[in-house]
């Protein structure tokens, strides 16, 4: 995982102040709640890979994404799987939606259950997660709320995605818990992948 800083404001790379404030405000999460630690956790694992995937474009509440591995590396697009070739078929990894509280939510592809590329990176990504979560900081303190080496929309929703999530411990009370403390609710890195990508799809 990358190292995350806190104390920076988004970085507009050339948008006028208007387009980013605009921006800013069209991506402030609304209807944060409490929530399990393990829910916390799901979202944060799910958004912070498809918030990894270097797209350039705002998503929209509720709209499908497709989220593939190309090349060693995520990319989300607009584009269906159906309407690609074999090829970038082969690596996609499911439908993502942004929920209203900049989380986002992932139905897995089925090509999940079989050992391939797609699979192992997804492992591998997960793993890196666990991973980041020991440490004696706490969880507030490592949310992505500046990620200096992200494109500008994925640094953008990583930010909103970290107000969510701190306005979710603190109404939950779980404020100042150690990380390895969050760490303990972590399925285990041998879970079947298709659970994984799913762990946090609401009903």
């Amino acid at each position: 995982m990358s190292e995350l800083r806190t104390t920076e404001p988004a970085n507009p790379e050339g948008k006028g102040v208007n387009e980013l404030l605009l921006d800013i405000n069209q991506s402030r999460p609304t209807g944060s709640v409490a929530k399990p630690g393990s829910q916390i956790l799901a979202d944060m694992f799910t958004s912070m890979l498809i918030l990894s995937s270097g797209f350039k474009y705002r998503p929209l509440v509720g709209a499908a994404n497709y989220l593939y591995r190309v090349r060693d590396e995520w990319s989300l697009s607009l584009i269906a799987p159906g309407e690609w070739s074999s090829s970038r078929r082969a690596g996609f990894v499911g439908i993502c939606l942004l929920q209203n509280d900049m989380t986002w939510t992932i139905a897995p592809s089925t090509q999940l259950s079989q050992n391939n590329r797609t699979s192992d990176a997804l492992r591998r990504f997960y793993n890196a997660f666990v991973k980041s979560l020991d440490t004696d900081l706490t969880l507030e303190e490592v949310l992505p709320f500046y990620v200096d080496k992200l494109p500008y929309y994925p640094r953008l929703y990583a930010n909103a995605l970290s107000h969510s999530i701190f306005t979710s411990i603190v109404l939950g009370d779980q404020t100042a818990t150690c990380c390895r403390d969050w760490g303990a609710l972590t399925p285990p890195a041998n879970t079947h992948l298709p659970a994984l990508a799913a762990m946090n799809i609401r009903e």
